[in-house]
């Protein structure tokens, strides 16, 4: 018998285009295996999810750049199909701040956590996200938001370089404009160039100290704040792998136990009156040790299937049982789990792994979307490399951007500055 009520489906909702984003795998298998009828709202030209024994039905999502207006409209088509009250799942930040502007809206056709509809947005803002750790006494890299080009060669002279350059609200960057979220900056120019594409961005640009990347120091906790605040589920990870390395998403990461760390996630979702999943980027300081928190993110992150305990509890699951009003099992966390995205880290796929391990996208129960996607990561591949040899072989042309500035991070990817 399952612990989840699967009288009650669940909706995954992805606004952001990525036919490789794993989490939107892990979190319908994780509802699936539990017998809960699952959908999914996302981009499915493709996508290895759609093939997923696991999924019910793929829906159209709403565009990139969607009002909440729109995002209601395709949620409320979405209900009228399915006909009952359903828990829904935000994916990426988009949906997210969506979701949590619309919550009156969408009830009682969806099941959301109560929290203020606004506090999704707010930490999701890198801008806002300075002063919610300044508030709180989280810390955070020293970050400055020029309102001029002046300004942006003195926050430089400050900072010191290079300098970690975000934009304040990420998932409103035009698609096709060629600006990444985040830049690693290395001179005033490049940093003046950038603040001058501020209205094409749609958003405040932000400079932060850099801090670098070493053994060690990258980190991330996965959680679950239920209806009275407690963090349920979930834990505190250790990033072994990055893709781009030191600066990109989680190909390999290890259930490490670190107190420190699950200190500041838990005082930070009480002291916000949080409520639902969450997933925070930390990166440890090399001069003094103290953990930084890079990222707020107001939903389930892509390696949130690393912290499945001994009760096969994880986040996803979490969160359904809370919102149907189901206790929670008190399972025992597994530290040295791992987790691997084996299109980012091949051979780690292929290591031994004595404190366990799962896949990204190979399952025993589930092995049509690893196939699908092997099919499409190689054409992605092959274009890429055409590209570039294209690239190569074409006359110089101009670049807009000098070239150090070319090594970017983007939040998507989890990035951490």
């Amino acid at each position: 018998m399952s612990l989840l009520d699967i009288r009650v489906p669940a909706v995954l909702l992805r606004i952001d285009r990525n036919p490789f984003h794993h989490g939107t795998l892990g979190a319908a298998r994780s509802l699936g295996r539990s017998g809960v009828e699952v959908h999914v709202v996302a981009d499915s030209a493709g996508s290895p999810v759609g093939a997923s024994r696991y999924v019910r039905r793929m829906h159209p999502p709403p565009l990139p750049g969607a009002s909440p207006d729109e995002v209601l409209a395709v949620l409320s088509r979405v209900a009228d199909d399915i006909a009952r009250p359903a828990v829904l799942v935000p994916l990426d930040d988009a949906s997210a701040i969506a979701v949590g502007r619309m919550r009156d809206e969408l009830a009682p056709s969806y099941l959301l956590p109560s929290m203020p509809g606004s506090l999704a947005e707010r930490v999701a803002d890198k801008a806002e996200l300075a002063a919610v750790c300044a508030s709180t006494d989280v810390p955070h890299p020293t970050t400055l938001i020029p309102d001029s080009p002046a300004e942006v060669a003195d926050a430089m002279r400050r900072l010191g370089l290079p300098v970690v350059a975000k934009w304040s609200r990420p998932w409103l960057l035009p698609a096709g404009s060629g600006l990444r979220s985040t830049v690693l900056v290395r001179s005033v120019q490049q940093a003046r160039e950038l603040f001058l594409r501020t209205g094409e961005a749609g958003s405040r640009l932000l400079l932060q100290a850099y801090l670098p990347p070493g053994p060690d120091r990258d980190w991330f906790f996965h959680g679950y704040a239920d209806h009275v605040g407690a963090v349920r589920a979930g834990g505190p990870g250790r990033k072994q792998l990055a893709w781009p390395r030191g600066a990109g998403l989680t190909a390999v990461g290890c259930w490490t136990p670190n107190t420190q760390v699950q200190a500041l996630a838990e005082r930070l979702t009480d002291e916000l009156g949080y409520r639902g999943i969450f997933d925070l980027d930390f990166r440890r300081c090399g001069a003094t040790g103290r953990y930084h928190l890079l990222d707020f993110n107001p939903r389930a992150g892509a390696q949130f299937r690393l912290f499945a305990d001994s009760a096969g509890l994880d986040v996803v699951r979490a969160m359904h049982l809370d919102l149907t009003g189901r206790p929670l099992p008190d399972g025992v966390p597994m530290p040295g789990r791992a987790f691997v995205v084996e299109n980012y880290a091949p051979l780690a796929a292929l290591r031994a792994a004595p404190g366990g391990r799962e896949l990204a996208w190979y399952a025993a129960d589930d092995r049509s979307p690893g196939r699908v996607m092997w099919a499409q990561w190689c054409r992605h591949v092959s274009r890429r490399l055409r590209e570039r040899l294209g690239t190569t072989t074409a006359a110089p042309t101009p670049r807009l951007i000098p070239r150090a500035a070319s090594p970017s991070l983007t939040d998507n990817e989890k990035a951490s500055s």
